[in-house]
């Protein structure tokens, strides 16, 4: 026999509905606010939990919410308020450190009407957590997906999506499980750590190469640090390195990490003790290896170089290897020569591991075409001839939306959507580069611009084609390399950033490992020095973060100068330790209270071609159409966003040369309202 208690909710002042089920039967009664609450109160302990929220209705139903602690049920309640109320619930008692769900099940969109919930904090036992306090996060999806860590944006009021707005009870004084025993007891030693913000120059304190695991303080961050290889002890051939910088050197749970040698064999390693586990079977030299986006034993890897066009997946644990595609006939069938399906080693897959973009050469290594597949369904989504110019390489964006080529050609780098119908320039060549997740869950290219004067370090976002100023790559006269790493998806809104090899001048951000904020005016934690002497390409330190951003693996030739005595080292950081100041209307700034507004500019009319610019109030995205009264979601063509939202503008090719209307549907970035516009060309 099953039972089942969905325990009360009471928003001030209203009447609500609650519903208890024992056994096979049930009641159902709507009572007073205050009635229920003496009602109750009787039967069950004080609330201990509360909610304060709010609800947009469509058809007059409001926001289904349901109230999960660990994973477990228990409580929902229909949200129809349409200003902040506190609805209150007493459910089994929530300890520090539990996790508790508020989870949206009824999203909708109709007839002009949108229903959504908004989220402005819970209080638990006394102690209140806002929405968009650092560690919240929204998890979008329906169902099971809304607990996958798949879809994950930082907390935020507006819950616009199917999804679970997910905390953490307050009391916890638990550091994050993700940082290895030594770390995590290195940082409960120190509840006042905070993240290093200066911007000044300073000579790396002295510091022996340490022993393999030895748990220490980074001398001049305070970062907890240690050495996670010893090549010769270990017996890895030459060197024992972090492949790459674009690569996710660590597994789904961070317990294990990736170490390439010199030899081609790739080294399975324990990220907590330092200890290295085993050979991998079956990979060798290029095999771009992929960790499973949940599973942290599993991987998939290529034949060496992409070369007769197969995925595989292997278990870590087991050794136990299959085919996961042999996409050999189909890639024959449409480019005959095919021999290679491979990202030429800088690419990665989506976030879930679903999509992937490939690059598609002959025998002679000469270009034939991009694809992109998906994983879940073995088909071909998508492709694309090249027409012989080859990219330097290619990869999927974390959403799964956009292929990514990237080359020299006049081309440079381009983002196709997934089926290669629509395409975005983002930069004029190849250069060093990352694809990453901003503070709004949205796609981001991160490379630098050695063209531009200052050398500009910046982000473009896919969706919209902004491109947002980061930092200087040349200060003071000087210049230096450097490398991104944007796989830390579970922490939306920063980059990993590493550099070397720099010129005359040595400025404050050279030779160090940096948490960079993708914004405009950036934050950035310094997280330590690389203590690298660079000398050639295996002595670059090549930083890759963990999907927490809690964990950096990086190379280092300890300054001894050498292109091969290089060893992997590791920074950690808790969990709560980068708090993102968020992007206009998103996490870090209340969401604006004022309606959306969208006026119309300058408007440019000759022949067959128009343009115009349309401004808001706040930070929105906006897309174009031919008629009115269409909704945003159901549009396509996106109009360019500039000033962090506030400016949009549209080039057209029209049809006719005769006056017309065009129309455009803006959407508010922090609270999803829409707004439409006619835009009158003379």
């Amino acid at each position: 026999m099953s039972t089942r208690s969905l325990t009360h909710a009471v928003a001030s002042g209203m009447a609500v509905l609650a519903l208890t089920a024992c056994g096979g039967g049930g009641s159902e009664t709507a009572t007073t606010a205050a009635s229920k609450e003496s009602t109750n109160t009787s039967k069950a302990d004080a609330a201990n939990l509360v909610v304060r929220a709010r609800a947009s209705l469509l058809a007059n139903a409001g926001a289904l919410m349901q109230l999960r602690v660990n994973g477990i049920a228990v409580a929902d309640t229909e949200v129809r308020e349409t200003s902040y109320q506190n609805y209150s619930f007493s459910v089994p008692s929530i300890a520090g450190g539990d996790k508790v769900d508020v989870v949206f099940t009824n999203d909708a969109n109709a007839n002009g009407e949108d229903r959504n919930l908004y989220v402005e904090s819970i209080t638990v036992n006394g102690t209140t957590v806002a929405a968009t306090a650092e560690g919240v996060t929204l998890d979008r999806g329906i169902g099971d997906k809304a607990f996958d860590g798949l879809d994950v944006i930082p907390g935020q009021r507006s819950v616009l999506w199917n999804g679970a707005l997910r905390f953490t009870a307050p009391g916890s004084t638990v550091i994050a499980s993700t940082l290895s025993p030594g770390c995590k007891a290195f940082y409960e030693a120190r509840p006042g750590f905070a993240l290093s913000t200066a911007r000044t120059l300073v000579t790396a304190a002295t510091l022996a190469k340490p022993a393999k695991g030895a748990v220490l303080a980074e001398p001049d961050y305070g970062t907890c640090f240690t050495r996670a290889t010893n090549h010769a002890a270990d017996g890895v051939a030459t060197f024992a390195r972090n492949d790459y910088a674009r690569r996710q050197a660590f597994n789904a749970d961070s317990t294990r990490h990736l170490i390439y040698a010199l030899d081609g064999h790739w080294h399975l390693y324990d990220a907590h003790t330092h200890a290295r586990l085993k050979v991998l079977p079956y990979l060798a030299a290029d095999a771009e290896p992929q960790w499973h986006a949940s599973n942290p034993d599993l991987l998939y890897y290529l034949p060496t170089n992409g070369v007769g066009m197969q995925i595989h997946e292997l278990n870590t644990a087991t050794g136990a290897t299959r085919v996961v595609t042999n996409l050999s006939a189909r890639l024959k069938t449409r480019w005959p020569g095919a021999n290679a399906a491979w990202t030429r080693s800088e690419g990665s897959p989506s976030k879930d591991g679903r999509y992937w973009c490939l690059m598609v050469d002959d025998a002679n290594w000469n270009s034939l075409g991009v694809i992109t597949w998906d994983r879940d369904t073995d088909t071909i989504v998508g492709t694309k001839n090249t027409n012989g110019v080859r990219p330097d390489h290619v990869s999927m964006s974390p959403s799964g939306n956009y292929c990514v080529v990237s080359g020299d050609d006049a081309s440079g780098t381009v983002a196709y959507s997934r089926d290669f119908s629509q395409s975005k320039k983002l930069l004029h060549k190849s250069e060093h580069s990352d694809l990453a997740i901003d503070a709004n869950g949205d796609d981001v290219y991160v490379s630098v611009d050695y063209q531009a004067n200052v050398g500009d370090i910046f982000l473009v976002n896919l969706r919209t084609g902004v491109r947002t100023f980061l930092l200087p790559s040349y200060l003071n006269g000087s210049t230096t390399a450097l490398h991104l790493s944007g796989k830390g998806f579970n922490k939306p809104g920063w980059v990993l950033l590493s550099t070397y090899a720099d010129t005359v001048n040595r400025q404050w951000f050279h030779r160090k490992l940096m948490a960079v904020e993708l914004k405009a005016n950036p934050q950035v934690h310094t997280l330590a020095f690389t203590r690298v002497t660079s000398n050639e390409y295996w002595s670059e330190p090549h930083a890759s973060v963990n999907r927490d951003f809690t964990k950096v693996l990086f190379n280092s030739n300890w300054n001894t100068g050498s292109a091969t005595d290089v060893d992997a080292y590791m920074v950690q950081i808790p969990a709560g330790a980068l708090k993102s100041t968020g992007l206009p209307g998103t996490p870090g700034t209340p969401p604006p209270t004022e309606p959306l507004t969208v006026a119309v500019g300058s408007v440019t009319h000759a022949g067959y071609n128009a343009s115009y610019v349309l401004t808001t109030n706040q930070a929105a995205a906006c897309r174009a159409s031919w008629s009115t009264g269409n909704a945003y979601g159901a549009l396509y063509d996106d109009i360019a966003a500039s000033a962090n939202g506030l400016t949009h503008t549209k080039s057209l090719s029209l049809g006719s040369t005769g006056a017309q209307t065009v129309y455009a549907v803006c959407k508010a970035t922090a609270t999803g309202a829409e707004k439409e516009v006619a835009i009158q060309l003379p």
